[in-house]
């Protein structure tokens, strides 16, 4: 069965999730939250699919393929950043918020500005993660069906474009949950399989597997299994990896599409346990792609990944290829596609709540009926999804991966200062906010702007001119201090001090009080 046919089959399969179960009732609370019905291991799957955007598989699994240790150490980073949402976000979140970030800020602050502020920044991040995931989907999974042409790419950005408006124009948070199960359930069954597939080749032999990665990499042997090959070479090499790590750690921690997720449960407890599902099932994945990528180097070789079309993210399917033939190949290109269709619904329904709620009804001060307002987030869920996919059109087959480093960093360097000084800061205030939201805006796309993810080197977006002035593509180790000194900063200036309303947001941060109002 070819991976086209597959791929229809699934989606198939989604649609019909949709139609079945994905209704509920025309409120805001189950169209945004589906009612807080969703069990804590039902949660945690969807977070788990929610997560893993096809970066976390391909590029992580051709990154260990061509760099080793360094891109091991960067892997292990993502599994950190479970561990921070735990302990730091997933619990004061669900008993602070409702819908969106803007809720849970502003129980102590001035609503109107950091609404807006909070609309501002997660909107900006929404968006360039569509596009990311649309335009770079669209190349990879056209190369996996084998069919990679202008016209194949256009194709498939429409229907991924179109499938994802149905499943949360039709299925709110409900239809959208379900897609990102399925898809967990696929991914992590198509990674035990190829994982499953290279550890019966090498008989469980982890030592010869290493050893023929090592043979496998050509010029890059001697450097695959040791620290230093990818981030050794001198000081500024040393300090953007320590800055990459920090940013993707407190990145992803923090990312706000994941933040209506911990707002799905029917308790904090539920969340709690929502997130510890979803780190059961990241750490062993994470160590099979990363298995994977040493699989790859061993038996594709570096020189055969990097100059396939795909690049770096053609070391999985090649591999796929190499140990299961067409069948496994055909597998994981079907995955690969519903894994995108799952994350792009994910943060389509996440914008569509923070527009509508934040932005239509308390900045713009319409009062409409519950039935209003989900025809108004419906609405926004077309006009969402038919810009990202225009805009997926017309960035096609160009270099984003500056968008990646920008969205990383701003999440880091804006929105989780925000979130820790609101929640465990009395001193902090609405100027606090505004200051920290917008300032970590404004310096993340300087600092971006003029690093080599933009322009100087190979892999920028413009690599034949040069005005990279900062050396790091992923700025967070000067950001994110930035961000929490702005914050620091635009509360000392301010003399705005509500310990009352401080005390309300400990409380219903430590014990869940009022969280469904």
């Amino acid at each position: 069965m070819s991976a086209g046919v597959l791929s229809m089959i699934f989606l198939a399969i989604i649609l019909v999730f949709v139609a079945r179960i994905g209704r509920g009732k025309n409120t805001p609370s189950d169209y945004y939250v589906a009612n807080r019905a969703f069990t804590g291991p039902q949660n945690g799957l969807a977070l788990f699919g929610t997560y893993l955007l096809m970066t976390s598989f391909l590029a992580l699994s051709g990154d260990v393929a061509l760099n080793g240790y360094d891109a091991v150490l960067f892997g292990v980073s993502f599994i950190i950043a479970w561990l921070v949402a735990l302990v730091l976000i997933a619990e004061p979140l669900r008993n602070t918020g409702r819908f969106t970030l803007g809720d849970a800020l502003s129980i102590r602050m001035q609503e109107r500005p950091v609404r807006m502020a909070a609309a501002t920044v997660t909107l900006i991040v929404f968006f360039l993660y569509m596009t990311i995931q649309l335009t770079g989907a669209a190349a990879i999974v056209t190369l996996l069906l084998g069919v990679a042409s202008p016209l194949a790419e256009a194709m498939v950005i429409l229907l991924i474009g179109t499938a994802t408006t149905v499943i949360v124009f039709y299925g709110g948070m409900r239809g959208t949950t379900w897609t990102q199960i399925l898809k967990a359930g696929l991914l992590f069954v198509g990674v035990v399989a190829l994982g499953g597939a290279l550890l019966l080749h090498y008989r469980f032999d982890i030592s010869t597997l290493l050893g023929d990665a090592a043979s496998g990499a050509g010029s890059q042997s001697a450097a695959l299994l040791t620290p230093g090959g990818k981030f050794g070479a001198d000081t500024t090499d040393k300090l953007q990896f320590v800055s990459q790590m920090l940013t993707v750690i407190l990145g992803h921690a923090a990312l706000p599409y994941l933040f209506i997720r911990f707002l799905t449960t029917p308790s904090a407890r539920e969340t709690r346990r929502s997130v510890s599902w979803a780190i059961w099932l990241i750490v062993p994945f994470y160590v099979l792609v990363m298995l994977i990528g040493f699989g790859a180097a061993a038996l594709v070789g570096a020189e055969t990944i990097q100059s396939s079309p795909g690049g770096r993210l053609s070391a999985a399917p090649l591999l796929a290829e190499e140990l299961g033939g067409v069948a496994l190949l055909a597998f994981i290109a079907s995955v690969v596609f519903i894994t995108i269709i799952a994350v792009t619904a994910g943060l389509a329904i996440s914008a569509a709540a923070t527009f509508t709620h934040d932005i239509y009804r308390n900045i713009a001060r319409h009062t409409p009926s519950e039935g209003q307002e989900v025809h108004t987030a419906r609405i926004t869920v077309v006009v969402l999804c038919v810009l990202m996919t225009v805009v997926g059109l017309l960035l096609m087959r160009q270099n984003l991966h500056f968008m990646l480093a920008l969205n990383v960093t701003l999440v880091a360097s804006s929105i989780l200062p925000t979130m820790v000084y609101s929640w465990f800061w009395r001193r902090f205030n609405t100027s606090g906010v505004l200051w920290t939201m917008y300032g970590g805006l404004i310096t993340t796309v300087v600092l971006v702007a003029f690093s080599p993810a933009v322009s100087g080197a190979p892999q920028s977006m413009l690599p034949d001119v040069d005005f990279a002035i900062f050396p790091w593509s992923y700025v967070g180790l000067v950001s994110i201090p930035l961000g929490f000194l702005y914050g620091w900063l635009g509360s000392k200036l301010s003399r705005e001090r509500d310990d009352a309303a401080y005390a309300e947001m400990e409380i219903r941060s430590l014990s869940g009080a009022g969280a469904d109002k």
